[in-house]
């Protein structure tokens, strides 16, 4: 049997982010919201460390990328000692959010093999793997931080992508 190759469209990735950011949202709403703020911020001697860390992490990298794809200006990385309060963290991701969905609703078909940047190691990347990156990026972060709430004794559930399409056909 010959397999028939179709071209990558934008509705895929925006189904993709969906399932990205609905699996951001169960972790907060779920577990992270409920946690102590000693948990919140208990140090964790892997990757970013604590909980909080991590979030800020993973919301700091999705907005660096979109960014980049828009090609406006990138800022420093976030610095987790700048989000002491939860209400803070929530406000920036939800805005950092609602601007890579205002980057999605216009992503056509044929914007997908761009190169958004002009320098430095990330110029030969099309958009479609920057795309990639970052969804591929939040799983591994989220599963990093289920594994610390596993630690702390919450009990969590998988964030596999196939369970998501089963619950959104």
């Amino acid at each position: 049997m010959k397999l028939v190759s179709k071209p990558m469209n934008a509705d895929a990735f925006r189904h993709f982010y969906d399932y990205h950011f609905a699996e951001n949202r169960t972790l907060w709403d779920a577990y992270i919201s409920a946690l102590s703020d000693e948990q919140f911020t208990q140090p964790v001697h892997y990757s970013h460390g604590s909980v909080r860390n991590q979030i800020v992490h993973l919301m700091s990298v999705d907005d660096t990328w979109f960014r980049g794809l828009r090609r406006v200006e990138i800022p420093e990385p976030l610095n987790p000692a700048a989000f002491a309060d939860r209400k803070l963290i929530r406000a920036h991701w939800d805005h950092v959010e609602q601007s890579m969905r205002d980057y999605l609703a216009t992503l056509r078909d044929d914007r997908l093999f761009d190169k958004p940047f002009a320098e430095d190691e990330d110029k030969d990347l099309l958009v479609w793997q920057v795309l990639l990156h970052v969804v591929n990026h939040g799983t591994d972060h989220r599963a990093q931080i289920l594994r610390v709430l596993h630690d702390l004794g919450v009990k969590t559930v998988s964030q596999d992508y196939i369970f998501y399409v089963y619950d959104h056909p």
